[in-house]
């Protein structure tokens, strides 16, 4: 079985570690993959986009994710069974695990696991991730049923978040900044799905307007088909639009933040 692990908590304090230590003392046999544990501090959006995105490439298994400012206070802990393939998601009830769940037909089987049989004890008041998320996903993994780890929960009840939503006008796409890399790309919240509904096509040139501000761009299939320094629109990886200058940032180009709203023109 496979335990894949995202978390807001770096990599140089102890916190990952010592949740590897416990999955590996109550499930020897499951193999623990790290998805990230780069998200950005208390950042639920932002874990739960990184965790829709980059699940459906992990063998299905048990998932444990922690991006948790509320920690301690009055949020639900949840694990839950995805309708569509062997998926169970455990982590804060605070919207980060259900825009991965409906990669996966949305959730048919929800508990609550703040008094669950397999936390440990004494459950520290900031530290969930060790003491509850981290042994209730091993324990699952062992083969725990789902029904025992905690009490039963509608899925109907469970916290999604409110996400900024990309539109098309007269050809436009009208999109948002949803997540910035370490190489200055920027993600755009339309997926390949939706490319048909705009007037943007590959090879064409494109005009993307923000905040007053006009930039040109390439709609190009990769970096290399631009010269070093242009600017380019682009699908990434996971088939996403997104913003990049070949070698250089174009988060700093635009002057970008996360949220920020963004007009792309067809030329």
């Amino acid at each position: 079985m496979v335990i894949t692990f995202l978390s807001d908590y770096g990599r140089d304090d102890d916190f990952v570690g010592v949740c590897h230590a416990v999955m590996a003392r109550i499930a020897p046999d499951a193999r623990i993959v790290d998805l990230s544990h780069g998200v950005p501090r208390h950042d639920v959006r932002s874990g739960a986009l990184v965790l829709r995105r980059a699940l459906p490439y992990a063998e299905p298994g048990v998932t444990v994710a922690v991006v948790d400012p509320e920690v301690g206070g009055r949020r639900r802990a949840v694990a839950l069974r995805c309708a569509d393939e062997d998926r169970i998601l455990v982590g804060p009830d605070n919207g980060l695990l259900l825009a991965a769940a409906a990669r996966f037909g949305g959730v048919s089987e929800a508990v609550e696991i703040s008094g669950s049989p397999h936390r440990l004890r004494p459950v520290s008041a900031t530290f969930h991730g060790r003491d509850l998320f981290a042994p209730v996903a091993a324990h699952l993994a062992a083969g725990a049923p789902l029904a025992e780890a905690g009490e039963p929960l509608e899925p109907g009840e469970l916290i999604e978040l409110e996400l900024l939503q990309p539109r098309v006008e007269d050809g436009d796409a009208v999109v948002h900044a949803i997540a910035l890399d370490r190489f200055g790309n920027v993600t755009l919240d339309v997926e390949h799905e939706r490319l048909a509904e705009t007037g943007l096509r590959l090879g064409r040139e494109v005009a993307v307007e923000l905040a007053g501000a006009r930039h040109e761009a390439h709609f190009a299939r990769t970096f290399a088909d631009v010269e070093p320094g242009a600017l380019l629109l682009y699908e990434d990886a996971y088939r996403s639009l997104a913003l990049a200058v070949n070698r250089g940032s174009a988060a700093e180009r635009l002057g970008v933040g996360l949220d920020d709203e963004l007009r792309i023109r067809p030329r």
